[in-house]
């Protein structure tokens, strides 16, 4: 076996390369990934049943995930002399154009995944696993951070088209007396807002608790102003509410108004707030709302994929969503506000946030 090997120049200069280059996790992968082609290459034309040429498409597949591109062309190299081998000894009946087909396919595939993933800088199932986290990171920011006794809170985030990433996402900060909450849309659906959303969460997360809450959209403005976006817009509520005497403040920058449950006459009302989208203008002005939260009171957050509707008044699907929301009282508020979201966004491609604060 030795000797006929040696008589392939191309296993000749693979030997020597790997014996002058110090030897790292991926020369092991593309190693053993050169002798499996190599194994099945050689053990088709004894066996085809059990080491069919076929099978080097995996070897191929596998050199996509784990290895560079350069070191995948190798890869390849080594697999189109044993394809040639094959071809040779068994003849174009068993070793046709179908199959070779198939490997040049995949071949493409694999370098296209392994230059992107080169772009990136990881290898491997790496970037999946860093989306995964950045994913989770995400989501916990958007929890609602623990409230005092008779204070209850809920998030409902639901993102275009079942994707884990989205434009909308909620920051929170919470010092036992004092709960600032802001709710952010970023302009588009699903992944192609979701990589903005990701570093705005961050940024706006930071600035929420740190300067005072009369100064967060403005500062959050300011910040979008520097980075001379020209992808879209965004639409961001804050709201600050004190947990001992149920007083809060909500301001606005473009987003729909927020709404509160008033459970001495049973119906919401709109908080009017008006206020420029963010990063349009270098100085934002907000007219804020007031109001307080009472035994059985609720204050509703919500994004525009929850009333917005191509031919639909704005207004029209805001009466909408508080009409749906009437039925949160008789069951309790914790127990609906999922449904609500899923029932409103039911009949839109959009992504969709909903924050619910009551008070026992």
């Amino acid at each position: 076996m030795r000797a006929f090997l040696r008589r392939i120049p191309a296993l000749v200069w693979l030997y020597r390369w790997l014996r002058r280059r110090r030897w790292t996790r991926e020369r092991y992968v593309f190693a053993v990934l050169t002798l499996v082609a190599v194994a099945l290459g050689i053990g088709a034309t004894w066996s085809e049943s059990w080491a069919p040429s076929g099978a080097m498409v995996l070897t191929v597949l596998a050199g996509g995930l784990l290895l560079r591109v350069r070191t995948l062309a190798a890869l390849l190299g080594v697999v189109t002399v044993m394809l040639g081998y094959d071809m040779w000894r068994l003849g174009f009946s068993r070793v046709g154009p179908g199959m070779v087909a198939t490997v040049v396919i995949t071949a493409v595939l694999a370098l296209t995944l392994a230059r992107t993933r080169q772009q990136l800088g990881v290898q491997g199932l790496r970037g999946e696993y860093m989306l995964l986290e950045l994913r989770d990171r995400l989501r916990r920011q958007g929890e609602l951070p623990p409230l005092p006794a008779g204070w209850n809170a809920q998030v409902v985030l639901v993102q275009a088209g079942g994707s884990s990433f989205g434009g909308d996402f909620v920051v929170s900060v919470c010092d036992g007396r004092t709960l600032e909450v802001a709710l952010v849309d970023v302009s588009g659906k699903g992944v192609d807002a979701g990589t903005r959303a990701l570093m705005l969460s961050g940024a706006f997360g930071g600035l929420l608790g740190s300067i005072q809450p009369d100064r967060f959209l403005p500062s959050c403005n300011a910040y979008l102003h520097r980075q001379y976006w020209d992808e879209g817009f965004v639409t961001a509520v804050h709201l600050v509410l004190d947990l001992t005497t149920g007083d809060y403040v909500v301001e606005s920058a473009g987003h729909p108004p927020s709404a509160q449950f008033d459970s001495t006459d049973g119906t919401w009302r709109v908080n009017e707030t008006k206020g420029m989208v963010l990063g349009v203008v270098p100085e934002l002005q907000c007219e804020p709302a007031q109001g307080t939260l009472r035994s059985g009171d609720a204050l509703l957050l919500y994004t525009d994929g929850l009333v917005e509707a191509p031919g639909r008044d704005l207004d029209e699907g805001i009466d909408r969503l508080l009409t749906e929301a009437d039925r949160l009282v008789p069951q309790g508020f914790g127990q609906g506000a999922k449904e609500l979201v899923q029932r409103m966004a039911a009949a839109r491609d959009d992504d969709c946030a909903l924050v619910l604060i009551w008070r026992s």
